[in-house]
């Protein structure tokens, strides 16, 4: 079997066929390798999207369909596999304290105007320069071990002794195909996964009565939810905006794209516009996110072809099969999204150990992606205690160097 050098040797080899960076003015590409990567955030989105809509009840359509235009307007903005994501914590808030649709709205209205002001100040290109790379990458390595812990705990083993057969064939087919040039590792997955569920798990006759052309109701958030959305979803979710969707992002993006990698004040509008639009149109709270980016990358995608088709198929749920959602939740097997969650987690650890860190900026980088990975709000304070601990640690390496 494969270790994980052997895997980077492989994706290295096949780098030129299949990776090679496209030039800003370059044509989207929609092969299959694009196809592949459209699939590495799967994990993550499905399983929140899903839960916000049952527990706040909210209209299938208008999450289904915002999610996936925005997907595509992204694709197109930055050419590069730069896809959308739900804001994590906003997303377990509401899911924990089964917090309303309204409150959902306006926090992420709330936390849209906060990130524009951010932005056109000036504010975020300062905390920008200001965050040390050790934090930023530590970040990074704490949200990769929460996506491989959540992988094992709420996904491969919820499935019983088919549910971990299933990962063990997913895990394999990954392993054997990460780099081909012909079968792309993500399609193979995927496609186990659909095929597994129409023959076990799909109700077809409930699925067919279930379509039909819908469209979302526009909406226009109440103040009190705005305010009540910033008070319990937007501030609590800030920090991990911060530290993620932004700084960690720009990170990951110059490494992957150092030719063409967004500035953090681009990535800034892009998040603060994508919020003030989609409560409009019943919308969840999106983001941009060092995950996403790595799972796209790491199953084939190298352009913003992926996030279209990705959200091309968001686009075509909403439209035609929002009432059929219950069993589109249950149509793809979680063992299998939980195989995909595993290796983005594991691509984002990658690039952490490859980000070329010092050993005390290593230290820190461990510090801070600790405290992420277990402390309640830990993002907040690993954040806070990683920056601190940064500058005493600069200071005392001044002072002994003087």
């Amino acid at each position: 079997m494969s270790d994980p050098e052997t895997i980077s040797a492989c994706e290295r080899r096949e780098t030129p066929a299949v990776s090679a960076t496209p030039s800003p003015k370059s044509r989207l590409r929609f092969d299959r390798h694009e196809l592949a990567g459209a699939f590495g955030d799967l994990g993550t989105d499905l399983p929140l999207i899903a839960a916000m809509i049952l527990t706040a009840d909210l209209n299938a359509t208008g999450v289904l369909l915002m999610f996936g235009a925005l997907q595509i307007l992204t694709g197109l903005a930055y050419r590069m596999p730069m896809p959308v994501q739900p804001l994590k914590a906003m997303a377990a808030l509401v899911i924990t304290q089964k917090l309303s649709g309204a409150t959902l709205y306006g926090g992420g209205f709330a936390i849209g105007v906060m990130m524009l002001v951010l932005t056109a100040s000036g504010l975020l290109g300062w905390l920008a320069r200001a965050i040390p790379v050790a934090v930023v990458r530590g970040v990074q390595f704490g949200l990769g071990l929460q996506l491989a812990l959540l992988a094992g705990r709420d996904f491969v083993s919820k499935g019983g002794v088919p549910g971990y057969a299933l990962a063990a064939v997913a895990f394999v087919l990954v392993i054997l195909l990460w780099g081909h040039r012909r079968w792309p590792a993500a399609l193979a997955v995927v496609g186990l996964g659909l095929a597994y569920a129409a023959v076990f798990d799909l109700n077809w006759p409930a699925f067919v009565g279930g379509v039909g052309l819908q469209f979302p109701q526009p909406r226009l958030p109440a103040w009190s939810d705005v305010w009540t959305g910033l008070l319990v979803l937007a501030l609590p979710q800030l920090p991990l905006s911060l530290g993620n969707s932004l700084f960690a992002t720009e990170r990951l993006a110059k490494d992957l794209f150092p030719d063409r990698a967004p500035s953090v004040r681009k990535l800034g509008f892009t998040y603060s516009l994508m919020n003030l639009v989609a409560p409009l149109f019943g919308g969840v709270p999106v983001c941009h996110g060092s995950g996403g980016m790595a799972g796209h990358y790491g199953f084939g995608a190298r352009t913003g072809g992926s996030v279209i088709i990705y959200g091309g198929c968001f686009v075509v749920a909403g439209l035609l099969f929002s009432g059929s959602f219950d069993q589109l939740v249950h149509l793809f097997p979680k063992s299998i999204l939980g195989v995909l969650l595993f290796f983005e987690g594991l691509a984002l650890l990658r690039h952490v150990r490859d980000a070329g860190l010092s050993r005390s900026d290593w230290f820190v980088t461990f510090v801070v992606g600790l405290m992420a990975f277990t402390l309640p709000n830990g993002y907040v304070v690993g954040l806070v205690t990683g920056w601190a601990l940064h500058a005493v640690m600069k200071k005392h390496e001044l002072l002994r160097d003087a």
